[in-house]
């Protein structure tokens, strides 16, 4: 008999062994919720109606599910959050971590009811050691605040996501931002976790220094995995250096595929930019109309839109680096290049970029929802997907947008729809779908930077197979039994 198939059939007879997890009744959920009371006190448990429909939808995913936590607990240390843990595993109830609410892909839904556990007051710095450049913090911490207080010291957390975000959310999703050309996404800057495990264990990933080859990497498995192995309690962080002189550029293009274009040529220039963003025209009339008192100050062009951003240790490499830019886009468009001649300027035009969302999400008709997702693609395929999941989504007759990290390959698309309006919903998730395959068609991946929640669920199993869907339902598995870490999230339970 054929080795490898012999061991293929054992691991798929392995995986259907797994028993179907069942949970706890509404009843016996308050029960639980009752006995956590207890240990915590009755303030660190709220029953109501407003404060679980906060934690349940979010206004800006499309990927809700209609099931509401029986409720919310506030943790403040690591030894709550275990026995919060060791009470809902006993019962299984699902316990559903919430950082900042600010993920799109439902991430945080209850779609079994459960618990959810808000780490707003778990918002310490634990320790921070400037001479190691790294910051030890609980998951409620968060990143704008924390640079913020540390800013004197010379160091920052370089990452740049949504500014509402906490470092539990950060690490859960993976997430990046605008910085990510630069200095990465999320995994990158994380050094160990401390995490409970869904039997109220607690482990530490590891120690602290800036690399070891001790063991399994243990740390990236939990990053990213939108708390469906365990729940991170501290975080210890890498800190960069603030760059001594900054920067920001903006120039318009006649299309949407010539700034893509553009943008691919100045990623292999070679030259160091810290950030490289795409705005496109429906998002510049956007800021013409509803930008803040600041981005309003100019009357923008309304084309496509590239935003760039410079760093360096001096103003003469940095102007060195916008004179290579300059010639190096001067043929492609037509469009003045503005440069920020101040430091408010450098503020005022990155605001643009900063405020696309919450402009969208402010400025949405009544009634309609908005649809926004992301993919990344490689370099070389950029342009073209962009032009034609922007060609697209314009069809639909709704508002369709793209906002694109495009710096790392990564782009946006947001659709505004009626919800109520069965056409209109149908040809939204028919235009999503039709730009995820095309970007796994150009061997891309169906989330750059949002996770898969429960938005993206059938999407993950289109990109990686069943296989290896297979081995992480047996890894969620071995630590995570009863399934009530997050359910619901990634992948769907599977005998």
């Amino acid at each position: 008999m054929d080795v490898s198939k012999a061991v293929l059939k054992d691991s798929k007879k392995e995986h259907h062994s797994l028993v179907e997890p069942t949970y706890a009744s509404h009843k016996e959920m308050l029960d639980a919720a009752n006995e956590i009371a207890q240990i915590l006190g009755q303030d660190a448990v709220t029953y109501d109606a407003h404060v679980l429909e906060h934690h349940g939808h979010s206004d800006w995913s499309t990927s809700n599910s209609p099931g509401r936590a029986v409720s919310v607990v506030y943790p403040r240390t690591t030894d709550h959050v275990s026995a919060i843990a060791r009470i809902c595993i006993a019962r299984n109830v699902p316990m559903v971590p919430f950082g900042a609410g600010s993920s799109v892909e439902g991430n945080f839904s209850q779609p079994y009811s459960g618990i959810c556990i808000d780490f707003t007051y778990m918002d310490k710095v634990i320790a921070f050691h400037p001479n190691d450049m790294d910051v030890v913090v609980q998951p409620g911490v968060n990143w704008v605040d924390l640079n913020n207080r540390i800013a004197h010291t010379g160091l920052f957390v370089p990452l740049d996501p949504s500014p509402t975000a906490t470092v539990g959310g950060m690490v859960s999703t993976n997430c990046s931002g605008t910085n990510a050309m630069r200095y990465g996404t999320m995994k990158d800057w994380v050094l160990n976790l401390t995490v409970v495990l869904p039997d109220g264990r607690v482990i530490k990933t590891r120690r602290r220094p800036r690399k070891t080859s001790a063991g399994y990497n243990l740390t990236s498995l939990f990053v990213g995995a939108e708390g469906t192995l365990g729940i991170v309690t501290e975080v210890t962080l890498k800190l960069a250096p603030i760059p001594k002189e900054t920067s920001v550029a903006v120039v318009a293009f006649p299309t949407i595929h010539s700034a893509a274009a553009a943008a691919s040529k100045l990623i292999r220039s070679g030259i160091q930019l810290a950030a490289l963003e795409l705005m496109d025209d429906e998002q510049m009339k956007l800021l013409n109309m509803h930008g803040s008192d600041a981005v309003r100050k100019r009357v923008w062009d309304e084309k496509p839109t590239l935003f760039l951003k410079f760093s360096g240790t001096t103003k003469d490499a940095i102007k060195s680096d916008v004179s290579r830019v300059g010639d190096i886009l001067k043929p492609l468009t037509d469009s003045k290049f503005h440069f920020a001649k101040t430091k408010q300027d450098e503020l005022d035009l990155w605001s643009a970029r900063k405020e696309a969302l919450f402009t969208m999400v402010n400025t949405r008709p009544k009634g309609t929802e908005i649809w926004s997702t992301d993919v990344a693609v490689p370099i070389s395929r950029l342009a073209e997907i962009i032009e034609i999941s922007k060609r697209e989504c314009g069809s639909l007759g709704l508002f369709a947008s793209v906002v694109g990290h495009v710096g790392d390959g990564n782009f946006h698309v947001s659709m505004m729809y009626d919800p109520t309006n069965p056409q209109q919903k149908q040809a939204v998730a028919r235009c999503v779908k039709n730009m995820m395959t095309r970007a796994l068609e150009m061997e891309g991946t169906v989330s750059g930077e949002h996770a898969i929640g429960i938005g993206k669920k059938e999407c993950l199993v289109d990109e990686l197979g069943e296989e290896t869907i297979g081995l992480m339902r047996q890894l969620k598995a071995s630590v995570d039994p009863k399934w009530v870490m997050n359910p619901g999230k990634v992948f769907d339970w599977m005998g």
